[in-house]
């Protein structure tokens, strides 16, 4: 009685399966029945660049998630405390939701805002990085 017991809080066994999968590259993304959605053909005309623009794609669209989600926080009046300019007076506080909020911008601002894309888009996340990882760890 006592080890019928005690086999009740054993770890059960469990078979191993096998979790490889039987992926071709060039199809990652292609969705059944239609295949691969390549309108202008640029996959047969161009092969080579295909890796490339899909490291652009990838980095694109996360550029783009990181865009929404500030979006959403400057939407939902999430905002750093003190001024965005204080030469102008500007609190961040005082930057309105929507296009009206980059029309407040300072102009210095803006161009420190554009130098950044461009270190993102020349140094730090590259097209001919094409395995998509960045070293970031989280993006």
């Amino acid at each position: 009685l006592l080890l019928a017991s005690v086999n009740a809080f054993a770890p059960s066994q469990v078979a191993k399966t096998a979790t490889s999968l039987n992926v071709n590259e060039l199809e990652l993304g292609v969705t059944e029945p239609l295949g691969v959605y390549d309108p202008l053909g640029w996959l047969d005309s161009q092969p080579e660049s295909f890796e490339r623009r899909r490291a652009v794609e990838r980095k694109h669209g996360r550029v783009a998630m990181a865009a929404v989600l500030g979006n959403i926080v400057h939407n939902n009046h999430i905002v750093f405390d003190g001024y965005l300019s204080p030469s102008n007076d500007l609190k961040f506080s005082d930057v309105p939701t929507g296009v009206g909020g980059f029309l407040t911008i300072p102009a210095a601002g803006i161009a420190q805002i554009l130098l950044f894309f461009a270190l993102v888009e020349l140094a730090w996340m590259p097209a001919s990085k094409y395995d998509g990882d960045y070293g970031v760890g989280y993006f």
